[in-house]
């Protein structure tokens, strides 16, 4: 069976991780949370440098006022009296609104007449604002909202469903003239971190608003169409001014009060708790305890000064993502240097994160987790098929070129990165040696088949184990022949120099070769042709079987010479071969001789050692 080629299995894996961004973009969603948290990192990182609005100020029922007001109000829950004694002393400084986050849905049973006093510094007020909450549970059989808009103005559309219900958990301690009131419900993302804060809840065309957006209608600042807001977190914690209530409250019951007359006024004064003995805490991007207060300044910051986050497009994850996976796939397809590719992908990771950071300042939420995730996920896949892929070439590689080179010219050329394919149809000059056997028939009739090939093989180990000492590179047996040739694979400006030293070993261990043998040897012998010359030398089969060989004019001719040897010398060279290999041996001349195929006669030297 045919393996599939690289560029099919890196397209292959492009193709796979598309329909995972496409399953996720369209339904999974599976990385919403990890999005978040990435988002949370720059929500972090921005917040501290930036401003709050200065307009706003919380005056904080704090671990101080709670032991301060004990001989005052007692324990809390406080009456209302007290409240309204606040209110009224705030309401003097003429701010733009008082902005209550304190739940009074029950009356004081045991002092009512604190909640009539409460009521009573309410008549006439109309900057003050109330929370109420919207329970979970049937909704159909909670308050009508027809009715509760006779006594509250809820906007409505025309058509808005007359038996429309909710369960609602309003101000019920407040007289329902001042009955100001929105949602203070802050929902939690899966992760438990809440990151959105509620504008309008549309339920049967009855508009739900939420604390800030009411108090934004009164002050007659437009609101956001959309049914909640990413929250732009500024400063640190806390962010906004905090004047602490007993502070406040104590100095206003001085005859001659030290505190500025008019430091609340125009502002909008939010009274809420930090107390962690009240319980008003959430997990934000900010922090895991960060007070209900805070997160309610920073909605009614955010809707005053039109500064919550907008969310990329929803395309925009998955559209970076391919984008990320289409910038790598010809770079993998082009087998480009897989640390290359990486270095190119960790300089894009933190020019987007840089860019997140950018754009979390300027008021822009991008999600930034999912198409890295997936830009890195085909980075790894497609990284371990390259390495798969060249782990199979090299051991292709290795396998092959063992037939026939030295195991330490494998490995460099391995290391050098040849391959069969790389390897193939170059024109070389090159010197080929042949190597025959004589008097090989004749002992085969005085031996066995099984004597005979043991005796071949261990005559060509030797014989091999010489070409390979000399940088040969052993290109064939061909019966009891051997074919050899220097100066390919690797290059070799000497190779006529060193196939004629090898040549010369051959002989010699052949003659050694011949002692151990005995009378049995007296019949062995070889001739050996050397000729050097082009030739064109590569990889040459089907697609099952390759041979690194050398074919060519060359070729022919080293193999007739070899033919020529017998009664002349055991080795052979051309005169090719003796004007490359200079004076490094002594050539003794045989004579010129007729080659077939050929016009004019070859001249052919004898070798020697130089003594």
């Amino acid at each position: 069976m045919k393996t599939q080629s690289p560029l099919t299995r890196v397209h292959l894996i492009a193709a796979i991780l598309v329909s995972l961004i496409a399953a996720d973009s369209l339904w999974l969603n599976a990385f919403s949370t990890p999005d978040a948290r990435l988002s949370d990192v720059f929500v972090r990182a921005v917040a501290g440098g930036l401003q709050t609005d200065p307009d706003i100020v919380i005056v904080d029922i704090d671990e101080a006022s709670l032991a301060a007001m004990q001989d005052v109000a007692g324990s809390w829950p406080w009456p209302r009296a007290v409240h309204g004694e606040l209110l009224e002393g705030i309401a003097k400084q003429q701010p733009a609104a008082i902005v209550f986050d304190i739940l009074f849905s029950e009356p004081d049973r045991y002092r009512p007449e604190s909640d009539q006093m409460f009521n009573d510094t309410l008549h006439g007020m109309n900057n003050v604002y109330f929370p109420m909450l919207q329970l979970n549970g049937d909704q159909a059989t909670g308050v009508p909202l027809a009715e509760l808009a006779k006594v509250s103005d809820i906007p409505h559309r025309a058509d808005a469903d007359l038996n429309a219900r909710a369960i609602l958990l309003p101000p019920q301690a407040i007289n329902t003239e001042s009955w100001r009131i929105g949602l203070i419900n802050f929902n939690e993302d899966k992760d438990g971190i809440a990151r959105r804060y509620g504008v309008h809840r549309d339920i049967g065309g009855w508009e739900l608003e939420s604390l800030p957006a009411r108090v934004m209608r009164g002050l007659k600042i437009a609101t956001p169409e959309q049914g909640s807001i990413t929250l732009h977190w500024r400063g640190g914690q806390p962010a906004y001014r905090h004047i602490s209530y007993s502070d406040l409250y104590n100095d206003q019951t001085r005859e001659h009060p030290l505190r500025d007359p008019h430091e609340l006024s125009g502002k909008i004064v939010v009274i809420g708790s930090s107390a962690t003995g009240l319980h008003d805490i959430r997990a934000t991007p900010i922090s895991s305890l960060y007070s209900g207060t805070e997160i309610l300044a920073t909605a009614i910051d955010n809707l005053k000064n039109q500064r919550y986050l907008t969310a990329a497009p929803v395309y925009f994850a998955p559209l970076l993502a391919l984008l990320l996976i289409a910038l790598q796939l010809p770079m993998f397809a082009r087998h480009i240097d897989a640390s290359r590719i990486g270095m190119t992908m960790l300089a894009i990771t933190a020019l987007l994160l840089a860019g997140q950071n950018l754009a979390m300042s300027h008021l822009y939420s991008m999600a930034m987790f999912t198409p890295l995730l997936f830009g890195w996920l085909f980075y790894f896949a497609a990284a371990l098929s390259e390495y798969l892929r060249e782990k199979a070439t090299r051991e292709q590689t290795v396998r092959i070129f063992n037939r026939f080179l030295d195991p330490r010219v494998v490995d460099a050329l391995v290391a050098q990165g040849e391959t069969p394919q790389s390897l193939s149809s170059q024109a070389r000059d090159i010197t080929v040696l042949f190597s025959d056997i004589r008097g090989f028939t004749t002992m085969s009739e005085s031996h066995t088949p099984e004597q005979i090939v043991a005796l071949l093989n261990r005559y060509f180990s030797l014989q091999v184990e010489i070409i390979f000492r000399h940088g040969g590179t052993l290109d064939k047996f061909i019966g009891d022949a051997i074919m050899a040739f220097w100066g390919a694979p690797q290059d070799d400006s000497q190779h006529a120099e060193h196939a004629v030293a090898a040549a010369i070993e051959m002989e010699q261990c052949l003659i050694k070769f011949k002692q151990e043998l005995g009378t049995e040897g007296n019949d062995f012998d070889v001739g050996i042709g050397i000729h050097s010359g082009k030739a064109v030398v590569g990889f040459i089969g089907s697609e099952e079987r390759l041979d690194y060989t050398a074919i060519g004019d060359t070729v022919n001719l080293s193999s007739r010479i070899e033919g020529l040897t017998k009664g002349v010398a055991r080795i052979l060279v051309s005169s090719d071969t003796v004007a490359r290999c200079g004076d490094a041996f002594d050539f003794s001349p045989t004579g010129s001789y007729k080659v077939k195929g050929r016009v004019q006669e070859v001249e052919l030297f004898f070798p020697k050692v130089k003594s």
